[in-house]
């Protein structure tokens, strides 16, 4: 494996720096190089998609993240900063209404254009789970279709879990649209898996790191980053600072907290999970009655 390694980064030294760390998921080491230091991970499906992320996040230049070099096939198997990245795309579109053309290439700038759309040019992984990203003109229908029910049709296949499917939803289904009437959503670059274990910091500021990305809905992030431990209010703050809670914003948090209390189902099994979906299910949609239906079935432990 050393030798690939380093014949795929060209360098002659690979010397381990005794870092490493990883989730659940995942474990990387850095070494130091001829070159530099690099960070080198393992399990190659997750990290073409992040790849991709990584690539796309760099070119806003809104927020430093680690520059991917490549994935080399092997024998085997802080706040104000993520508001700049979530307005990028909507700064590009100002842009071209004022100039009338599409941006152009600047000095020290790599050509980004405004995009109109919500999905992502590839599919990515949000922990091992692979999320299609297939791009739709509007962002309830790609939330709906591309997170909300992959996870549904994902527990459904359980065969102690799938009665949630009838009644949970179709009526979440249903009142998706309600939690955005009235507001504009302009596509923003999303990190997409955005918890407390994938931000650093050094002399020069936050890193981010382990992307799933997309273009959605700015808010999007903010809901993994508030489970789990999260941030402190004062990134909440810095956050909002730049853009504003609009109305509803409690209730979408929940909503998109959801998608991720239903990936860590999946991921891990049911466990506390289950108890914990519910919870979170009740309040955004007040299905009181879905709850009572279901709970006495599944003798879900306190």
């Amino acid at each position: 494996m050393e030798e690939a390694l380093k014949r795929a980064l060209g360098t002659a030294v690979l010397r381990p720096t005794g870092h490493s760390g990883g989730g659940c998921i995942s474990q990387g080491r850095s070494y130091d190089t001829t070159h530099s230091m690099v960070l080198l991970s393992c399990a190659r499906r997750m990290f073409l998609g992040e790849m991709e992320s990584l690539e796309a996040i760099l070119k806003t230049q809104a927020v430093r993240v680690p520059k991917p070099i490549k994935v080399v096939e092997l024998p085997g198997d802080n706040a104000v900063l993520l508001a700049d990245l979530h307005l990028h795309n909507q700064q590009l579109r100002e842009k071209i209404k004022k100039e009338g053309s599409i941006v152009g290439k600047g000095q020290g700038q790599m050509e980004v254009q405004f995009v109109d759309r919500f999905g992502f040019h590839t599919v990515t992984c949000c922990g091992y789970l692979p999320q299609v990203n297939n791009w739709h003109s509007d962002w309830v229908s790609f939330f709906a279709r591309q997170r909300i029910q992959p996870q549904m049709d994902l527990i459904e296949r359980s065969s102690e879990t799938g009665i949630i499917y009838m009644f949970c939803f179709s009526p979440l289904q249903l009142k998706i649209p309600s939690f955005f009437s009235g507001i504009e959503i302009v596509p923003s670059l999303l990190h997409g898996d955005l918890w407390g274990g994938n931000v650093a910091e050094d002399d020069s500021g936050p890193v981010i790191f382990d992307p799933a990305s997309f273009y959605g809905h700015s808010e999007y992030d903010l809901a993994i980053a508030g489970m789990f431990g999260g941030f402190d209010s004062a990134f909440y703050s810095a956050y909002h600072s730049k853009i504003p809670r609009i109305t509803g914003f409690e209730k979408r948090l929940k909503l998109y907290q959801l998608f991720h209390y239903m990936n860590h189902w999946n991921h891990f099994g049911s466990g506390g999970y289950r108890r914990v979906f519910f919870k979170h299910y009740e309040k955004p949609c007040k299905t009181s009655w879905c709850l009572s239906q279901i709970l006495p079935v599944w003798k879900t432990p306190d």
